[in-house]
């Protein structure tokens, strides 16, 4: 039973608890539990049942995708607040389609389901907060898939760093290494680095340390190898 005050306190601010009358959260939190993991651990497979989904309270999460040929690309970092694995309960899909490794220790609260899904039903009116959440998510990854779409690394490189700005203003901060972001762009690292310190010979941008600045966003848009 999750009974932690400080996480639940914090998990009423996410959008899939925040509308949930008091006596529907307090069931579901009945059913629900702590999760730790050391930096490194896997929480599921790729293929694992997908029965529970998760909200992480503390440190970091990558969800990834194996292929064949031993590669494995980066779908998404996963940072405290956040959510995953609950699209899974609207689609019927009964596997989780990546893999979810900690990054760094982390605490995250393990959710069923079924429980969940069932509240929703008996409160139909949240479903359309949530939705509009979803929609919003949706329109990031359209986003992210137009820019894996790209053929030029320099262009994807750039797409990123403006739709990172968006996010944050003209300091993007690094807390994921260099590699995973080079992963979810298509490209390899020594690749995103190089063209990272093409910018800072043009005066796009400047590094310092795990931090880049943004110094001229439009001459960044309009750059062209």
């Amino acid at each position: 039973m999750l009974s932690d005050p400080t996480i639940l306190q914090a998990m009423r601010h996410h959008h899939l608890f925040q509308k949930l009358p008091e006596e529907p959260m307090r069931e579901l939190c009945s059913r629900a539990h702590l999760k730790k993991l050391d930096n490194g651990s896997t929480l599921f497979h790729q293929g694992d049942k997908a029965e529970r989904f998760y909200y992480l309270a503390e440190g970091q999460v990558k969800l990834h995708r194996s292929f064949g040929n031993g590669r494995d690309k980066l779908v998404e970092v996963i940072k405290p607040g956040q959510s995953f694995a609950e699209a899974l309960l609207f689609t019927g899909v009964k596997v989780y389609p990546v893999s979810a490794t900690a990054l760094k220790p982390s605490v995250l609260v393990s959710i069923e389901g079924s429980t969940y899904r069932r509240l929703l039903e008996e409160h139909p009116q949240i479903c359309l907060d949530i939705l509009a959440t979803l929609s919003v998510r949706l329109h990031q990854r359209l986003n992210e898939i137009d820019t894996l779409t790209l053929a030029n690394a320099g262009q994807r490189v750039i797409r990123y760093l403006l739709l990172e700005q968006e996010n944050g203003g003209d300091v993007i901060d690094f807390d994921v290494p260099k590699c995973l972001v080079a992963s979810r762009l298509g490209i390899q690292p020594e690749t995103f680095s190089r063209i990272l310190h093409r910018f800072v010979d043009s005066g796009l941008i400047r590094i310092d340390r795990r931090r880049i600045h943004v110094l001229d966003q439009q001459a960044l848009l309009a750059y062209n190898e």
